[in-house]
């Protein structure tokens, strides 16, 4: 495979650091003439992602990939527990996950390709990934703390399918001790990256609930 960039595929916006029309606030962007193909050598103290988890931090040079049309944009929806549910502690339960335009089922191995390929459509324009669930214990309900995201009272990656209905489940075997909770998906394409939308102003692509166990 060629080491040079074709010149067909330079986006030349990226040249612009759409300050032309400038708003109050507004930052300038990067700009590249190359497609920023050679970013990674700007930060020459971070090591190259290369299909890795690193924790240290890293610098990912695989471009971001396929985008779907507004209309194909994924999303998600918690069906067990319901937002505000209380279930019983200590006690085997069942997440359920309704979702839409996902091409669920694709993953990659996550200790080789992490982040190393672009985003992929599937023939319909749907983008091809998996979920996750997590979660997190909360202080209370009222917590207005933000979580601390290394810690985490339940972590699934939902590699299958959905069902016939469109419903990603994870088992919680254990169940979990008294407490309140948040629960919410992490939607991703095959390489574990966040899923990426076409537009700026759009919904939520992910869920989140908050329920309780007594």
């Amino acid at each position: 495979m060629s080491l040079s960039l074709d010149p067909a595929v330079i986006a030349k916006g990226f040249a612009n650091n759409g300050q032309d029309v400038p708003e109050a606030g507004q930052v300038p962007s990067l700009t590249s003439t190359n497609n920023f193909i050679n970013f990674c050598l700007t930060a020459p103290n971070l090591p190259i992602t290369n299909g890795q988890q690193i924790t240290g931090g890293s610098c990912n040079p695989a471009p971001m990939g396929l985008i779907p049309a507004k209309t194909n944009m994924p999303s998600s929806k918690f069906v067990f527990p319901a937002n505000g549910a209380t279930i019983p502690a200590n006690k085997e339960f069942t997440i359920q996950m309704a979702i839409k335009n996902l091409e669920t089922g694709n993953f990659v191995n996550a200790n080789e390709n992490y982040f190393s390929a672009p985003q992929q459509l599937n023939a319909q324009g749907i983008i091809q990934g998996h979920s996750h669930v997590v979660v997190e214990q909360l202080t209370s309900l009222n917590q207005t703390t933000p979580t601390d995201p290394t810690v985490f009272a339940f972590f699934k990656g939902l590699n299958g399918k959905a069902d016939a209905n469109g419903i990603l489940t994870a088992d919680v075997t254990k169940g979990l001790p008294a407490g309140a909770y948040k629960l919410s998906s992490i939607n991703s394409a095959a390489n574990h990256q966040p899923v990426l939308a076409p537009i700026a102003q759009h919904g939520s692509l992910d869920d989140a609930v908050y329920f309780t166990v007594q």
